[in-house]
């Protein structure tokens, strides 16, 4: 008779690995954190149609309120897998996830925005 563990998985293994990606180190994933606190407006996706769609949206929202405020465009697997993001594209600002798995319509992304940053708009 076998007998099967289903327990929880060994702490070590947790803080390696992230994911499938064979490039996710630990180095990698620290970086990919000390980049989430910088401010700024990010998209993270693989470049795709949708990613690109909601980046334009983004920079429509950006130009009627008037706001100068450049776009990162994250493609690195380990990058996104920091936000915690599993479904893209996903919008970011100042480093807290606001929308993921979706294209925003610009009014949306304005809305967004003038949440996130009542005073300055």
């Amino acid at each position: 008779m076998a007998f099967f563990s289903f327990g929880k998985k060994k702490e070590e293994e947790k803080k390696t690995s992230c994911c499938c990606v064979s490039n996710c180190t630990m180095e990698n994933m620290q970086a990919a954190e000390e980049e989430k606190s910088l401010k700024g407006i990010k998209i993270l996706g693989g470049g795709c149609a949708k990613c690109n769609q909601l980046e334009a949206a983004v920079m429509e929202a950006l130009t009627e309120l008037g706001m100068d405020t450049t776009i990162e465009h994250v493609t690195e697997y380990e990058k996104i897998a920091a936000y915690g993001v599993m479904t893209t594209p996903a919008l970011v600002v100042d480093g807290k996830v606001v929308s993921y798995g979706k294209i925003l319509k610009k009014q949306e992304v304005v809305k967004i925005l003038k949440a996130m940053n009542p005073c300055c708009i």
